[in-house]
C-alpha cells in the first residue's frame, strides 16, 4: 500500500513535531548547559579575577570588584546576545529619576487607549512583574512575554555562573590544602 506524497509529508512533519516537543530545551537554557559556554565564562572570569587582585586594595572594594567582575564576564560569555548582558556591558544602572518615572507613566496612557494586556492582568501579577523587571538588569519596561523570556536566560545563566564558581572554589581549595590529589571532576 503506497503513501501518496502530501500524506507521507504530512506523516513526517507530525513525527518531527512529536521528537521536538519530547526532547525541547528552550535555545537560552541549552546554550547555558554546554560546557563550551562554561569553559568559556571560567576563562573570563579568571582574566577578571587577576585584574581584581591585581587592583583593589581595601576588602569592601574588593569585593564588589569581584561581584561587578562575575557579571560582566558573565555579560561577555552572553556576547550581548540578551538585553541583560547588554545593561551589564554597558554599566547602565537603568534606575529612573521619579519625574522620568511619572513621564514615562503619562506617556504609556496617553499611547494604550483601550485595554491592553497589562490592564487584564491581576495587580497581583503586575506587582511581581515589576519587582522581577527590577531584578534582571535591563528589563524594567519590557512586556511581560519579553520579560519572562528574558528572566529564563538570566537564570539559565546564573546557574552556569554558580556551577563555575563551584568548580573554580574546589580547585582553589585544594591547591591551598596542599593536597597532592586532583579535584574531582
Amino acid at each position: 500500500m503506497a503513501i501518496s506524497n502530501s500524506e507521507g509529508e504530512i506523516a513526517s512533519k507530525e513525527g518531527e513535531r512529536k521528537r521536538k516537543r519530547k526532547g525541547e530545551v528552550r535555545p537560552s537554557q541549552s546554550k547555558w548547559r554546554l560546557d563550551s559556554e562554561q569553559k568559556t565564562y571560567s576563562s573570563k572570569l579568571l582574566e577578571a579575577l587577576r585584574c581584581v587582585r591585581a587592583g583593589a586594595p581595601a576588602e569592601p572594594s574588593r569585593t564588589r570588584a569581584v561581584r561587578e567582575a562575575a557579571n560582566r564576564a558573565l555579560a561577555m560569555a552572553a556576547r550581548g546576545q540578551t538585553r541583560w548582558s547588554r545593561a551589564i556591558l554597558s554599566s547602565r544602572t537603568l534606575k529612573l529619576t521619579a519625574a522620568k518615572r511619572r513621564r514615562a507613566a503619562a506617556s504609556r496612557l496617553k499611547r494604550s487607549g483601550g485595554a491592553s494586556q497589562e490592564k487584564k492582568r491581576s495587580p497581583a501579577i503586575q506587582r511581581k512583574a515589576r519587582v522581577l523587571g527590577k531584578l534582571v538588569p535591563g528589563c524594567r519596561q519590557l512586556s511581560f512575554p519579553k520579560l519572562l523570556e528574558e528572566t529564563s536566560d538570566y537564570i539559565a545563566a546564573l546557574e552556569m555562573q554558580v556551577r563555575a564558581m563551584s568548580a573554580l572554589s574546589e580547585i582553589l581549595s585544594s591547591i591551598g590544602s596542599g593536597s597532592g590529589a586532583p579535584p574531582p571532576a
